[in-house]
């Protein structure tokens, strides 16, 4: 290219665009700051650079494409630079091979930074000057080449510094991915929709030319996934089931022993993971990175979903409804990288920037924590190839959308659930559905019926041993409250027992967890308080906060009867795990009773039970487009004194057919669908499945009539 002959002069725009030149530049020399000559010498593998690469490189890009052909008889900073910090450019050259990057002990650091220096000089007065519009481009192009290598950089360190036995911290100081609540699926509707860059400002090539496409209807998470998650996925057995990978991922699988993420360690202690704060304990509420194509596609199939197209993902994008979109980790898609229809490489050297990549790589969205301000566009396409994971990639799960009046039962674990209930030989339902918001409330007013005592009995039980359960917990403990709520019932237990250190509230709801979390800070302002947004039946790990207290589990209420006693035996063994050597587990169960006292607690005389039993109709009618006449069905409470249970049944009054999620289930007149149990203990039948857990009794206490139970486990 050629500078216009005319007379070129400062412009506003030319000014802006020199700024941002000494601002771009200015950041790449902040980032390597911390690094040592030693650490910017070293290539840790092939895919990766060392920084004294990259900052050569970002240099020779304005030296070649802008410099010399801007400036009349430029004279090179060095010739051989050319062959020595170019990437990829056969049209200007030869280069240097790129695995042996980090063999180049000559040039040195200071030398390197003096190239800079030499044509950041002479870029200025080029700004300056005045620049063609096709100049002006270039330089944009130059200075988001120059972004993208910031990203690199800091990528290629955290994994040099995962390889030192060290592990070195970057920065202790880098910024954590904030922990939430887990994704929830938002629904997008099918029709034509454009996608692509179509704007006069920057963007690469490859996310152009603007096009229309046709999306079918599909849900997208609006949040990525978590660790918490995750580690759901490796106790499950993710990495050992092939049936959910893809064939070159399986053989990757079992060639390399995958068994986590990239930098993910496990020692005696649980899960770490290696940041660029150096190694650190995994936080099971913030999103999971470094993982592959392969794995994204595993854990996908493995959680009844897919990857979303990137179509899909920039429709939803620009529709409001997603979360952490650009600011913790790139989000594989299942987009394969190829050109959108009408992309035209640009003539010239800098034509093979994107268009020559355009095989064998799959797109990502978004942007991740080391990506450069303002460098993110919700048009922005990465791509790497599926095997690769030292990428800050995560992702985010999509799903089919259910078609008018037809439900796949595979569509959602709501509806996989309903329907197997329904189709088996006695119809049932799962308790842990009746949680709706509805159903919350109405669980709420049967706490306040007469007839319902275990909330009455269990708090004034713990009014008044909560001085010997104080007793029973170590000084500086952590307690930990499986399924916490709002933590009413633990403030007995944390005013009773000052020298608790930590309190770990665990509940699946992030809104009452938060609130609870507040009110707890501010209630006890020297007790650290560290809430988990989990399922308490599949916790894994706990906050670091737990880290090197002794452990106390906390599980009033009496939840654990609504278990089967191998479901109790199951959980009680994971809590087991979880709270580890030397804990002990303070557990609140219903004891065995009358049943006149038993069937009016769950069949109050104001019919708030048989709403809450109903409501589980009213949820399935709403959510999966079923049409049952709640108004058939009635509600029943009876005691099995063999099973040692009360059990909630809805009875159809007549004989009909309901249609549920595509599917038609016969109800006979009088049959029963069947939709919780509450097993009821006695000291010996409790002691007893606990024992089955790894679990003894140290100790119980038992309130007076009606009775409730709290049991002190010890491991």
């Amino acid at each position: 290219m050629t500078r216009h002959s005319r007379q070129l002069r400062e412009t506003p725009a030319t000014s802006t665009l020199c700024k941002r030149y000494q601002s771009v530049r200015s950041r790449t020399e902040t980032l390597v700051a911390p690094l040592s000559a030693e650490d910017m010498v070293v290539q840790s593998m092939p895919d990766a650079s060392p920084a004294k690469w990259h900052i050569a490189h970002t240099t020779w890009f304005f030296e070649t494409f802008l410099l010399a052909p801007n400036i009349p008889n430029y004279t090179p900073f060095d010739p051989t630079f050319c062959y020595l910090f170019n990437s990829y450019y056969e049209a200007v050259g030869p280069r240097h091979p790129r695995p042996q990057r980090g063999l180049m002990t000559r040039p040195g650091v200071d030398q390197v930074m003096a190239y800079r220096k030499h044509v950041d000089e002479h870029m200025s007065a080029l700004l300056m000057s005045g620049l063609s519009d096709e100049a002006s481009s270039l330089i944009e192009l130059g200075l988001a080449h120059e972004e993208q290598h910031q990203e690199l950089l800091l990528m290629d360190i955290l994994h040099l510094f995962s390889l030192s036995s060290l592990k070195p911290a970057y920065d202790p100081t880098w910024p954590k991915d904030a922990p939430g609540r887990r994704g929830q699926f938002k629904p997008l509707s099918a029709g034509l929709t454009q996608i692509g860059h179509g704007a006069k400002t920057f963007a690469f090539d490859n996310e152009g030319p603007r096009h229309t496409t046709y999306l079918q209807s599909f849900e997208i998470s609006d949040r990525l996934v978590t660790n918490g998650e995750w580690l759901s996925f490796i106790a499950d057995g993710g990495y050992h089931t092939a049936a959910l990978w893809l064939s070159e991922g399986w053989t990757l699988v079992q060639e390399q022993a995958w068994n986590a993420p990239l930098y993910w360690h496990h020692d005696e202690n649980g899960w770490k993971r290696m940041s660029l704060r150096g190694l650190e304990a995994i936080d099971p509420a913030a999103p999971v990175t470094h993982i592959s194509y392969y794995e994204a596609v595993a854990f996908a199939t493995w959680a009844d979903a897919r990857l979303p197209t990137e179509a899909e993902w920039e429709a939803a994008a620009r529709a409001g409804l997603l979360e952490q979109v650009d600011d913790v980790a790139w989000q594989w898609t299942q987009s394969a990288y190829s050109p959108y229809p009408g992309f035209k490489p640009s003539a010239g050297a800098v034509g093979e920037y994107n268009g020559k990549f355009m095989v064998n790589q799959m797109v990502l969205r978004g942007g991740a924590s080391v990506t450069s301000p303002e460098h993110c566009r919700v048009t922005y396409r990465n791509f790497f190839h599926a095997e690769k994971r030292w990428m800050v990639s995560g992702l985010r799960l999509a799903r089919d959308s259910r078609q008018p009046g037809v439900v796949n039962p595979n569509d959602s674990e709501f509806a996989r659930d309903v329907v197997a209930g329904l189709s088996a030989p006695t119809k049932t339902l799962s308790p842990k559905y009746f949680y709706d918001a509805a159903g919350s409330d109405l669980f709420e007013a049967i706490c306040e019926t007469a007839e319902y005592y275990p909330t009455r009995a269990e708090t004034g039980l713990l009014k008044s041993i909560a001085s010997q359960i104080a007793a029973t917990i170590p000084d500086g403990a952590a307690l930990v409250e499986f399924g916490s709520g709002a933590s009413e019932k633990t403030r007995l237990v944390l005013d009773a027992a000052p020298h608790i250190a930590v309190y770990v509230p665990i509940d699946i709801s992030a809104t009452a967890l938060n609130k609870a979390a507040q009110s707890l800070r501010k209630q006890y302002p020297t007790l650290v308080v560290a809430p988990q947004v989990d399922d308490f039946t599949r916790v894994l790990t706990l906050p670091k906060e737990a880290n090197g207290h002794t452990r106390v589990g906390f599980f009033p209420g009496s939840t654990i009867g609504n278990f089967t006693h191998e479901e109790a035996v199951d959980f009680l063994h994971a809590a087991h795990d979880v709270l580890g050597k030397n804990a002990h587990f303070i557990v609140g169960v219903d004891m065995v009773k009358e049943a006149d006292t038993l069937v009016a607690a769950y069949d109050d005389a104001e019919g708030v039970t048989a709403r809450f039993n109903k409501n589980l109709l009213t949820r399935i009618n709403r959510e999966l487009g079923a049409n049952f006449n709640v108004e058939a069905f009635s509600h029943l409470a009876v005691w099995n004194a063999e099973q040692a249970r009360m059990e909630m049944h809805l009875v159809s009054e007549v004989e009909q057919v309901v249609k549920v999620a595509g599917h038609s289930f016969h109800f006979a007149a009088g049959e029963r669908l069947h939709t919780e149990n509450s097993h009821k203990f006695t000291v010996e039948s409790f002691t007893e499945l606990a024992a089955r857990a790894g679990w003894s009794v140290s100790e119980h206490w038992i309130s007076e009539a009606p009775q409730m139970g709290l049991f002190s486990l010890q491991a």
